[in-house]
């Protein structure tokens, strides 16, 4: 990071969902802005963790811009829509993926899913408590920035990972993200992975500015310490670049070069905290 954060007012989105009680072994992987691999993270980390012997879904939770089907090369027949619509029951809508996971596709471009209105947060609830009794892990691969459909999708979730680039526009939003989880759902606890690092160490040091700027402006004005946790970095990888134009799994490709290698680390470390926590 070359410039310090600076504060700025609590961005403020439609309708801000109040917290809810999580659902279970849910990881919800966001971000404060897209093009950050938010996507590739949640699609390559579900790989690392089947291959680790665990029952793992992909639920594409973007459900107005989804993509999830363009990284993983799928051409689904059947969508969330068609489930929420009543057209098709849930277990028809889930797809085996490479990788050896499952996921749940989200039709693109569809505007009725652009807001949380009370008949998609009622469809979306009852997606989520019937998937969680058959799945050891779900993964929320949510839409970037704060919008309610966000928020909604992010407050179902016992754990987030936010995903940030090096880069301070990536990091700016990063923190309004932050922000507003920890103000609208009272979060104390949030993880991290810096995707696209330069040097080893790059993302340790913007985990911490990032506590500090929110130790200085939002925990000050809380009783309750918020809590950055550094789960790791992604190094910047031309097999990254790689995979994704190919629409395949870098897990899958090359299992073994740097950016993998880091993913499977990411892999444990979610494994520790959330399918096998320490009693």
């Amino acid at each position: 990071m070359n410039q310090p954060l600076q504060d700025s007012p609590l961005p403020v989105a439609d309708a801000l969902t109040p917290p809810l009680k999580p659902l279970g072994k849910v990881l919800a992987v966001t971000s404060g802005k897209g093009g950050v691999g938010k996507t590739f993270v949640s699609a390559n980390l579900a790989a690392a963790l089947a291959k680790r012997g665990h029952k793992v879904l992909v639920l594409d939770a973007d459900l107005g811009l989804a993509n999830l089907d363009v990284v993983l090369n799928l051409y689904p027949k059947i969508t969330l829509h068609d489930v929420f619509t009543g057209k098709a029951r849930l277990e028809e809508a889930i797809v085996r993926a490479p990788g050896g996971f499952s996921v749940l596709l989200a039709g693109s471009g569809m505007v009725e899913y652009s807001r949380l209105t009370p008949n998609v947060r009622d469809d979306f609830l009852r997606i989520m408590t019937g998937l969680l009794p058959h799945y050891d892990i779900v993964l929320l691969d949510t839409g970037a920035g704060i919008s309610d459909v966000v928020l909604f999708a992010v407050s179902l979730a016992s754990e987030v990972l936010v995903v940030a680039t090096p880069e301070p526009t990536s990091l700016t939003d990063a923190y309004a993200t932050i922000k507003v989880l920890v103000g609208e759902q009272k979060r104390r606890t949030l993880r991290m992975v810096i995707n696209q690092t330069a040097r080893m160490g790059d993302g340790r040091a913007i985990t911490s500015q990032l506590q500090q700027v929110l130790d200085r402006f939002v925990v000050g004005k809380s009783d309750d310490k918020v809590r950055l946790v550094h789960l790791g970095d992604i190094p910047g990888d031309v097999s990254v670049r790689q995979a994704v134009m190919r629409r395949q799994l870098l897990m899958l490709t090359t299992p073994g070069c740097p950016a993998a290698l880091a993913i499977s680390q990411l892999a444990a470390k979610i494994e520790d905290t959330l399918i096998h926590p320490p009693k």
